[in-house]
């Protein structure tokens, strides 16, 4: 049996699917709901299998419709990579696209892969935790300087350097000319950032252990963390809280009102360099060389 999957359909699919509301979807995709839920229904009768699962009160996805969400998404980020490729030929020059996390310097490389490849166009694209490998996967780079973990389907990957990961705090902080810390001194602040990115704090925090009433669930209620490395900062700097960071990060945005002290009993950051696994480009591999050689953080010491 021949299936032709319809783009189209798959990402309204994707939509309700992440939505779990067909208006909410609908809002999303800039659509009217009616038309969402006809084209629903004809990928449903496509595939000959039901998708999802709605009544007056939820909608649910089926085990098909989990399945399908599973692989729908990197399905639909390589066809919007392709489309992007494509373009980038059309206009005639080649291009190659280079994503890094924040504190990361990756001028030595550039101009490195610029010297041996004059006619090339090669751009820059800062990226973030949320989305380092989104890029990759939906060919806004070609490939990224990445921080781990992450998750790594779909991708290949080359260990380029590890780096100490320091607690950021505010200048004034009672800690703040501490030579060194542990991470039990860090158990009673409040942690501005996802607590599994930093598992030695999370397993030991005492806002994480207390229980609150207003929780049904009999965990403390906690605010979201905060996504972007100035974010982060500035919250330090008024006092909400501290923060994690690799070494370089925390160097490369120094202020006056905050300050960074090494942890010295947590796992250290480690940089790779990441690309789409299916994709067989020389220029991929002849950069993740040179990425080898040029170090991405002005600390020659950290390799």
């Amino acid at each position: 049996m021949t299936l032709d999957l319809d783009l189209r359909k798959l990402r309204y699919f994707v939509a309700v699917a992440e939505e779990l509301h067909f208006g909410r979807a609908a809002e999303r995709l800039h659509i009217a709901q009616p038309v969402l839920s006809r084209q629903i229904k004809a990928l449903e009768s496509e595939l000959k299998v039901q998708l999802l699962v709605r009544d007056k009160r939820a909608t649910e996805l089926t085990p098909a419709g989990r399945q399908l969400l599973a692989d729908a998404v990197p399905l639909l980020a390589a066809a919007e990579a392709t489309r992007r490729r494509l373009a980038r030929a059309a206009r005639g020059t080649e291009t190659f696209a280079i994503g890094f996390m924040p504190g990361l310097i990756v001028t030595g490389a550039v101009r490195e892969l610029s010297r041996r490849h004059p006619d090339l166009s090669i751009e820059v694209v800062r990226t973030s935790w949320d989305d380092q490998t989104e890029v990759i996967h939906d060919g806004r780079v070609d490939v990224g300087y990445v921080r781990m973990p992450l998750d790594r389907r779909g991708l290949r990957t080359r260990n380029l350097l590890t780096e100490p990961r320091v607690a950021v705090l505010p200048s004034d902080h009672p800690y703040a000319d501490k030579g060194v810390l542990s991470v039990n001194d860090l158990a009673r602040e409040h942690l501005l950032q996802d607590p599994d990115a930093v598992p030695e704090w999370r397993d030991i925090a005492t806002e994480l252990s207390t229980t609150s009433p207003s929780d049904s669930e009999g965990r403390r209620a906690m605010p979201p963390p905060v996504r972007t490395v100035e974010e982060k900062l500035e919250n330090v700097a008024a006092g909400r809280g501290v923060v994690v960071l690799p070494l370089s990060t925390a160097t490369y945005y120094t202020r006056p009102d905050v300050t960074h002290v090494e942890i010295s009993d947590i796992a250290p950051s480690q940089v790779c360099l990441a690309w789409a696994s299916g994709r067989r480009v020389p220029l991929i591999h002849e950069f993740a060389s040179i990425a080898v050689e040029h170090d991405a953080t002005g600390h020659r010491d950290l390799r």
